[in-house]
């Protein structure tokens, strides 16, 4: 990346940084195309230079974010289709899916050192769809991080397309509604989706084991408090989807309130050694932005910060901005690196 004063942006560059105000908001985030229309208006706020992507980096950049862009929605159209047109036990077109996770896999592969990149993930919208991509995606990089072997990689790609297609069997409504909370025969018929979804693809020989387990067993947990068997004993296979399955459906809200990234997280954390595999949540929380760019967080010493910058494998501890002090020993406008900082962490998301 280089730095380039405010009056030597000519149009087109691509932000290396988000830019950020005097008040410490992001007025343009990282990635943003450039315009010269925007040089008067940043000059106004008070921005002097800007750190955009050199022009082989641009172009790299620009046409990977296309290209992921495109096929995600690709991905998803595909998913759609096939499984909306399934009818129950009419599984000639789901092996379609099998060719979707290979495509997966194979982009996946294709992007430098994806397994060590840190992901920011996004509250959004209740879709079965995009979870099961998100869900797909997320499984396969920590399948890869936890080096299974490529023929598995595929079946939990293919399992995590599927796993939630007995979702289309029921009428419970699951959109943002705990489980807990929905009337007693409605709770009944959601935990049955695992068994129904299992049951309509058992008998194909064109599954693999590894993957029709993935379907059936995705909601069992290791204290026995999972459905639909209270299971306690699982493989690393169910282990990966069941923590990215329900870190995913926590944050757009399938089968439960919809929450924030950061208390997502903290379920998880919570929940290590009793309901997840302890060493494969850590492993998921080392690729999970836990606290984006540009929100807003409380400190243990009473500060509250914005986060300007990430620190690589350490997603718990970004670098801050202070733009409130609490009037001791720390001032406003100070910038504070978490990772240097072993006593400062922090204790809360906000909105500012």
């Amino acid at each position: 990346m280089k730095k380039l004063g405010i009056y030597e942006i000519k149009g087109g560059e691509i932000l290396a940084n988000p830019v950020i105000s005097a008040g410490y908001q992001v007025l343009l985030s990282e990635g943003t195309v450039l315009q010269k229309e925007y040089i008067e208006n940043l000059y106004d706020l008070g921005i002097r230079e800007v750190y955009v992507w050199e022009e082989n980096e641009k172009k790299s950049r620009q046409e990977n974010r296309n290209e992921s862009h495109k096929l995600a929605k690709k991905c998803r159209r595909e998913i759609r289709n096939i499984l909306e047109n399934h009818i129950y036990q009419d599984n000639r077109d789901l092996q379609k899916l099998k060719e979707t996770a290979a495509v997966i896999i194979e982009e996946l592969l294709k992007e430098e050192n994806i397994t060590e990149k840190m992901l920011e993930m996004e509250v959004r919208n209740a879709d079965i769809y995009e979870h099961s991509l998100s869900c797909c995606m997320l499984s396969i990089i920590m399948g890869m991080r936890l080096n299974f072997k490529p023929d598995v990689i595929h079946s939990i790609g293919i399992g995590c397309l599927l796993h939630d297609m007995g979702l289309r069997y029921i009428s419970a409504n699951y959109i943002n509604v705990d489980i807990e909370s929905m009337p007693e025969s409605q709770k009944s018929e959601y935990k049955k989706h695992t068994v129904y979804g299992y049951s309509s693809i058992e008998n194909e020989n064109w599954l693999s084991d590894i993957s029709k387990n993935m379907i059936l067993y995705h909601h069992e947990r290791l204290d026995g408090t999972g459905y639909p068997f209270h299971r306690k004993r699982t493989t690393k296979e169910i282990s990966v989807i069941s923590i990215c399955d329900t870190f995913d459906e926590m944050i757009c809200g399938i089968g439960c309130r919809q929450k924030k990234v950061y208390k997502a997280i903290e379920y998880l954390k919570s929940n290590k050694n009793t309901k997840f595999d302890s060493s494969i949540v850590d492993e998921f929380l080392k690729i999970i932005v836990v606290y984006p760019i540009g929100s807003y967080v409380l400190t243990n010493t009473g500060e509250i910060g914005m986060v300007i910058r990430q620190n690589d494998k350490f997603p718990e501890r970004p670098v801050l901005r202070i733009i409130k002090d609490n009037g001791t020993k720390i001032y406003k406008g100070t910038t504070i690196d978490l990772l240097k900082e072993n006593s400062v962490f922090i204790e809360d998301m906000i909105n500012e």
